[in-house]
């Protein structure tokens, strides 16, 4: 077994899992209508409870206790991708939210779609544990895909303003999307069967059929290792990330004994 990839597989897995599913909780009590701020929320429960089993496997790989990866480890430490830990809009949620929907729809979206393809690679990884835990959180994640790529329709054929705020938020979002394929320290093989560029091939051959399909212009599509900005991959993160955690791990740093 290729101990350091798996490792470092699974830190890439559970840090994108846990951070978008703080950032989706932010929603709670902001989102358009109460029946959305419902869905957002079971959303960010699931993204919390895949970190957890990511977590978990670390734990039983020796890496430590899965709460404290969760909470304790430093920004440096982490393997998210940045667009992941990016704020869903000025203000923070206690201070002036200004939060931005369709920047919210359009990250979610470029993420869904590659979780889903990084779930169908990991299904057949050589690592039992892994590809069975990735066919299992595989058929949560297909509903959250359907549900973003739902409103990133609404949103484009609303009216003027929802698609000028649509549009808004995919130029936004989309010098980031490159970052979610470069694969830090994972080296493609039996555990992870597919390499950066193939991903990117399948994304794209999803991706651009729905801008086409709502009058979009394709914004390109993303280049492994040739995005600009940080790598959270390996390491490299904004300062999003620092308060981000400092939130997060707010309450552990309080009752580290806490089962969460």
């Amino acid at each position: 077994m290729d101990r350091p990839t798996l490792i470092a597989l699974l830190y890439q897995l559970a840090d994108d899992e846990l951070v978008i599913g703080h950032r989706d909780s932010e929603w709670l009590g902001l989102a358009p209508h109460i029946e959305e701020d419902v869905a957002f929320s079971s959303i960010a429960q699931d993204e919390v409870g895949h970190a957890n089993l990511y977590y978990h496997l670390l734990e039983e790989l020796g890496e430590g206790r899965a709460d404290d990866l969760a909470f304790l480890r430093p920004a440096a430490a982490r393997r998210n991708a940045v667009l992941l830990e990016r704020p869903n809009g000025p203000g923070s949620y206690l201070d002036r939210p200004e939060f931005d929907w369709g920047y919210t729809i359009a990250r979610r979206l470029a993420y869904d779609l590659f979780d889903q393809i990084r779930l169908e690679v990991l299904a057949g990884s050589s690592h039992a544990p892994l590809a069975q835990a990735a066919a299992r959180i595989r058929r949560e994640e297909r509903y959250h895909l359907i549900h973003h790529t739902t409103w990133f329709r609404r949103l484009a054929h609303g009216t003027d303003e929802s698609r000028r705020r649509l549009a808004a938020g995919v130029a936004r979002a989309w010098p980031d999307v490159g970052g979610l394929f470069s694969l830090g320290e994972v080296v493609p093989g039996p555990l992870f069967p597919a390499t950066a560029e193939e991903m990117v091939d399948r994304w794209t051959a999803a991706m651009r059929p729905l801008f086409a399909e709502v009058g979009f212009d394709w914004p390109g599509s993303p280049v492994p290792g040739g995005f600009t900005g940080p790598d959270g991959r390996r390491g490299q993160h904004t300062p999003d990330l620092d308060g981000l955690l400092e939130t997060m791990g707010e309450v552990y740093r309080i009752a580290p004994g806490a089962a969460w």
